[in-house]
């Protein structure tokens, strides 16, 4: 694909419904499109809008061994409310074990994600031509400067929300009765892992005043 067709996509998906938007990707590439979800405070949006457009699609997701209960308890109410097919993976248990033992979470964050949440991943994408995942730009600066369809690594990423307001974000909660994350309601904006994540809004609680605002895999 071009990088003027692509420009062209994005022009023409941005005045799109979200379900057109989903719905032209899943019915052009099928089993070649990679569904993920942390199941994180947005997750559930992207989440109810795969489960009425093809909700077998399967929906890939990395539980990093450090995730707090009440994610692993929201992953399953979503997925008893919408009946998705939510397809589980973890990281190396050496490498897990790594970082467990030393704690690296504290001096090298990055790696503690490459190891936990980037390689198990790793193993999938290769297996497809596009990625959706739910990232919404006003969630950080980075994320603020991404199309809704890029190509990233021989991989076409695409952000179906990336122009999503806050706004938008809770009428769509509101008007489908979707449930939110139950830590949501005690000042956690975005959430991760347990070491990593503090109160905050947006995603200030994340790794602290480390500097770092992603665990790495979206660049």
């Amino acid at each position: 694909m071009e990088s003027m067709e692509i420009e062209k996509i994005n022009k023409t998906l941005s005045n799109a419904h979200n379900d057109v938007r989903i719905a032209h990707i899943l019915n052009k590439y099928r089993d070649e499109v990679l569904i993920t979800t942390s199941f994180g405070t947005t997750s559930a949006l992207l989440i109810h809008m795969i489960s009425r457009i093809r909700p077998r699609h399967p929906i890939h997701f990395v539980n990093t061994g450090y995730l707090f209960p009440e994610t692993l308890e929201y992953k399953d109410k979503l997925i008893d409310r919408y009946g998705i097919n939510v397809i589980d993976h973890v990281p190396d248990k050496e490498k897990h074990r790594i970082t467990r033992e030393d704690e690296l979470w504290k001096d090298n964050p990055d790696l503690c994600c490459h190891y936990n949440k980037v390689e198990p991943l790793a193993k999938i994408k290769k297996n497809h031509k596009v990625w959706i995942s739910g990232l919404i730009g006003y969630q950080n600066s980075y994320r603020s400067g991404l199309e809704i369809l890029q190509e990233r690594d021989d991989l076409y990423r695409y952000y179906p929300l990336i122009d999503w307001s806050p706004e938008m974000v809770e009428d769509y909660f509101e008007s489908f009765g979707i449930p939110r994350h139950p830590l949501e309601r005690f000042g956690y904006d975005s959430i991760g892992c347990t070491h990593c994540t503090k109160k905050g809004e947006g995603r200030e609680g994340r790794w602290g005043d480390s500097g770092k605002t992603e665990c790495g895999l979206h660049w």
